[in-house]
């Protein structure tokens, strides 16, 4: 995104050097550690099976992947509820709410739902919350003939891509934290979805934006590589 406006300063650089010089700025996004739990597995555990993890993902709507992640407010915690398509990486849909009830992941789910563009096989992935094993919760997906699939040992990287998408979200438009208050803490997060959808492009889905994937099919190109495992390589190098 950026290639264009540095080439008519007459700057050309690569990914790794550029972010070099952001980190001897201190202007790299920090890596936080989670806080809060938001995951009670105990109703979940075995109750369905991961037809997600091995699979080949070809195209939109194939799978989708969700997880709820929190905010911190000034005084409460609040609980952002995501609903990812694991193809494109397009968020479908979403709810904040200050409590951790089915009924957020609900609304998050009936907003995907109407945001629906194919009529293909479809899964539901997630981890083996309690929300997503409520009565109502799985009554919508099999009510609309939608797969379920439970990750199993509650290893975060069995959700990598919804995990993934909270930490872009909560990092890159600066809301694990906000001092804004509920109301304007949801303006802020629609407004930053609506951005990281239709903006941000991703490198694990061949430099195209969520919106751009989504409208794709076939495997697409990765482009990515981890620069902080890269730097933490160096440094142990070094010591």
């Amino acid at each position: 995104m950026l290639e264009k406006r540095l080439y008519t300063h007459n700057i050309s650089v690569g990914r790794d050097y550029l972010f070099d010089l952001l980190d001897s700025h201190k202007m790299l996004i920090r890596q936080r550690k989670r806080k809060a739990y938001t995951t009670d597995s105990r109703a979940w555990r075995g109750q369905y099976l991961d037809l997600y993890n091995g699979v080949e993902v070809t195209r939109p709507e194939q799978f989708w992947v969700s997880d709820i992640t929190y905010i911190r407010l000034n005084n409460v915690w609040g609980y952002l509820c995501l609903i990812t398509d694991a193809y494109s990486h397009k968020i479908m849909g979403y709810n904040f709410s200050l409590d951790m009830t089915a009924q957020g992941c609900l609304e998050a789910l009936k907003m995907a739902l109407n945001n629906r563009m194919y009529n293909e096989k479809l899964i539901h992935h997630s981890d083996r919350g309690s929300q997503y094993c409520s009565e109502i919760y799985t009554k919508l997906l099999k009510d609309n003939k939608i797969a379920i699939s439970t990750t199993q040992n509650g290893n975060p990287r069995d959700n990598a891509v919804a995990e993934r998408v909270n930490g872009i979200i909560k990092g890159e438009f600066d809301l694990n934290y906000s001092s804004l208050g509920y109301e304007k803490t949801k303006e802020k997060i629609q407004l930053s979805i609506k951005m990281y959808n239709e903006v941000r492009p991703h490198d694990s889905c061949d430099r195209l934006t969520p919106i751009q994937a989504h409208l794709k099919t076939g495997v697409l190109t990765k482009r990515w590589k981890n620069y902080y495992k890269k730097k933490t390589q160096e440094k142990e190098l070094v010591q």
